[in-house]
């Protein structure tokens, strides 16, 4: 598997190598003592999968207690998905890395603890798939907004229309009110 950094310090791209003929292909997706090699991450815990309709925009989601890990990937369709560096101790803090992840080009998203993360529906539909490193605790989910101007997220919009938002994300905390990370 190839790994790259990215823009932000911790979070980096996971490119599997895919073996394909006529019949189909194969690709390893995750292996453990490789996993923890490349991020020094607890063990992933949980396994969670969502599918969404196109224009849905999930996120920014953390959690200040029981913080998650996220190593992010997409089975069906295209999302643009994003990770937003929390850690106030870090050089990176208060910035963004986004990118696309399809079924079509197989990359994984490695979103450590300390980071916000969110994704945008690109395809008509998309199932996306995700391993955690701590167990989902909704008493402590913090949701920063979408479109939070000091962040200021280049969201890929299809047609320019604004995302579809639940709840919860519709009443989303400002950056600046946000809780962080040491």
């Amino acid at each position: 598997m190839l790994v790259k950094k990215t823009t932000l310090n911790d979070v980096l791209i996971f490119e599997p190598r895919v073996f394909g003929d006529e019949r189909g292909f194969f690709m390893e997706t995750y292996r453990a003592d490789f996993f923890s090699e490349q991020t020094g991450a607890k063990p992933l815990v949980q396994d969670n999968h969502s599918k969404s309709a196109q224009g849905i925009l999930r996120g920014l989601h953390y959690q200040l207690e029981h913080t998650q890990g996220k190593l992010v990937r997409v089975v069906q369709g295209s999302v643009f998905d994003v990770a937003v560096d929390l850690r106030r101790s870090s050089s990176t803090f208060g910035q963004w890395f986004g990118l696309e992840l399809s079924a079509a080009n197989q990359r994984q998203l490695w979103v450590p603890e300390g980071f916000a993360h969110g994704f945008y529906v690109l395809s008509d539909t998309a199932e996306f798939v995700y391993k955690c490193t701590d167990y989902y605790h909704p008493q402590s989910e913090i949701s920063i907004s979408w479109n939070d101007p000091s962040i200021a997220i280049n969201w890929p919009l299809v047609n320019d229309q604004l995302p579809n938002l639940s709840a919860k994300d519709q009443h989303a905390t400002a950056f600046v009110d946000a809780p962080t990370f040491a």
